[in-house]
């Protein structure tokens, strides 16, 4: 069966590999499944037919056959629980790294996704300069925390994983922040995985859509 997933017409991140159905391309590329990718308008995210795929009206969806998913993290972990490549064997390794997805998307990415917020939505409101250095402060404390327990390892705990996949992805939206430069192994560790072929093709399939819209 036929896997579908939708992107962004016109995507906010400008061709940057930022918008959340590049984790769903990049997991289904470190698996080898092959995949069509269908654009959406933002308006048609508001229409019913794909409210129907996406409750919330955002991208991305997954269809294969009569499945359909929502939420980009759990299409991840679907796909590493379906094909082998993004889960260890062992039972508590693969634990660990399930345990890796949600540590990225539930605690380091908040902070992160409110500083985006306060920055480019809230910019203009009068609190905004007090309130970036709190946000920058909690989001250090997580980069702290994390780059002490990566150490010198390749990877969050053994092999490449589905756990450092959704890891890589959240932190690359601090990229043009300029913090992730004061936590060298962390900036390391995103480089080792951007290094990926399988992150490249993800990558590059993604900006063409952008380089596309723009002609």
């Amino acid at each position: 069966m036929t896997i579908t997933i939708t992107a962004f017409e016109k995507s906010p991140d400008r061709g940057q590999g930022l918008a959340r159905d590049m984790r769903v391309r990049w997991a289904l590329e470190e698996v080898g499944q092959p995949y069509v990718v269908r654009l959406v308008s933002f308006r048609a995210m508001r229409e019913p037919a794909h409210l129907a795929l996406q409750p919330f009206g955002q991208i991305p969806t997954y269809e294969e056959g009569d499945l359909a998913l929502f939420e980009s993290g759990a299409i991840v972990f679907h796909i590493a629980e379906r094909h082998a490549g993004l889960l260890p064997d062992d039972p508590n390794a693969r634990a660990r790294a399930i345990t890796w997805m949600f540590a990225a998307i539930g605690t380091v990415e908040p902070p992160i996704l409110e500083r985006q917020t306060a920055m480019f939505a809230e910019g203009d409101r009068n609190w905004t300069a007090e309130r970036l250095p709190l946000i920058d402060d909690r989001i250090r404390t997580r980069l702290s925390e994390l780059s002490t327990r990566l150490g010198d390892a390749e990877w969050l705990d053994g092999e490449f994983s589905a756990g450092d996949l959704a890891m890589v992805h959240v932190l690359l939206r601090l990229r043009p922040s300029g913090m992730l430069a004061e936590y060298p192994n962390l900036a390391a560790y995103l480089e080792r995985a951007e290094e990926r072929p399988a992150y490249k093709r993800a990558y590059d399939a993604q900006a063409a859509v952008f380089k596309a819209s723009t002609g």
